[in-house]
């Protein structure tokens, strides 16, 4: 299923995007949200060198209708809020696609993580573009488990492989070595060691391609 990285700058107008560039070296952290009725809720880790200031400006905002600090230590305040301008949720809503929590927010840039089919992510571009909201794509893959790349048989050997140091350098057990643990014959130890290596490789590569490399377009 594919997985995009997404950085997205929070328009002019709205709260959360203004102040963090008022306050370009405060990290807010949105641990999670909900939207509701014209709403949002919201937990936020807030990390900033002058965490009154920061505080002050989302309470003076009247687009922030409830504020309540739940936690606080030298450097970071934990906060939940509610906003009457829930912008970056509403597109999650039209698309259907669900953000992974936790995302930052750090001068007016928000960076999302996302895993859904290509069409919902497709949808998502079309709803952030509806909102007026500009993004770019900065990483799109295909994400696969190790479950869905290698056969139960495959992923028993490679990790019996690592256990046994067969990997590390110099090498602690030979092929021998780990077809005798695992009872089977060396070639075919050999044979299923090469293909589940070979899948691997081949999934690193086409997720990390080198620099310079054609890049999948979004």
């Amino acid at each position: 299923m594919p997985r995009a990285t997404l950085t997205l700058t929070v328009p002019e107008g709205v709260w959360i995007g203004d102040l963090s560039r008022e306050h370009p070296d405060a990290r807010f952290r949105i641990l999670s949200a909900l939207p509701g009725e014209g709403t949002g809720v919201g937990l936020l880790e807030l990390s900033a060198p002058d965490l009154v200031a920061v505080l002050q400006g989302m309470e003076e905002n009247p687009e922030v209708v409830e504020l309540e600090p739940l936690a606080r230590s030298d450097d970071s305040v934990l906060v939940q809020f509610e906003t009457s301008e829930p912008l970056l949720l509403e597109p999650m809503q039209g698309s259907g696609v669900p953000i992974e929590m936790p995302f930052d927010i750090v001068d007016g840039r928000a960076s999302w993580e996302v895993t859904a089919p290509q069409d919902r992510i497709s949808a998502l571009g079309e709803q952030l573009d509806a909102f007026g909201i500009e993004f770019r794509v900065e990483h799109l893959h295909q994400h696969v488990t190790t479950e869905q790349l290698l056969t139960d048989r495959q992923r028993r050997l490679i990790t019996t492989a690592v256990e046994l140091g067969y990997y590390d350098t110099p090498r602690e057990c030979t092929l021998t070595d780990l077809a005798d643990e695992l009872g089977i014959a060396k070639s075919t130890c050999s044979e299923t060691l090469h293909r589940a290596e070979g899948k691997i490789i081949k999934q690193f590569a086409a997720e990390d391609p080198p620099e310079g490399s054609p890049w999948p377009s979004p």
